[in-house]
Order: C-alpha cells, then sequence, then structure tokens
C-alpha cells in the first residue's frame, strides 16, 4: 500500500467508530498511520501525558470490545 492510499480521507473515515458517543480510532489504526508499532506509540502517551487531554485515550470494556468486533468487518486486528 502505497502512502497516497494511505491516508485517503476513506481509508481514515472508515478506521473511525463511535464509542461512548465519541468518534475513536484504534490504537493500532493509529500505529499504522504513523508508522510505528502499536507498542511503541502506547508508551510515548504514557511518558508524555500532559501533551495530551484527558480523555485521548481509553481502553474499552469487554462488552465494548465484543460490540466493536461485531462491526469490523474483517477482524484480524483482534488477533493480533
Amino acid at each position: 500500500m502505497n502512502d497516497q492510499s494511505l491516508l485517503s480521507e476513506e481509508t481514515i473515515s472508515n478506521k473511525i467508530y463511535v464509542i461512548r458517543n465519541q468518534k475513536v480510532m484504534l490504537d493500532s489504526d493509529l500505529s499504522l498511520l504513523y508508522g510505528v508499532e502499536t507498542k511503541r506509540l502506547n508508551e510515548q502517551v504514557k511518558r508524555n501525558e500532559l501533551r495530551f487531554p484527558l480523555d485521548f485515550m481509553f481502553q474499552l470494556t469487554e462488552i465494548e470490545f465484543q460490540n466493536l468486533k461485531s462491526q469490523i468487518a474483517t477482524s484480524s486486528w483482534v488477533e493480533q
């Protein structure tokens, strides 16, 4: 996949989900967009907490996780 198709508006909009009445992106999708490992993205957010709003990141509940999983046509990200 080339950079242009990776950052297309359609590609990004397909990675946005509504959870708790907020538009969110999964950390795995964000790390793909930025070209870093998900683990490294999460580490940097934790190390630089003051740079992000309090509601920048949250953990899904098991029910939210199952609902999101059912919304996604291919849930390969779940297996990672």
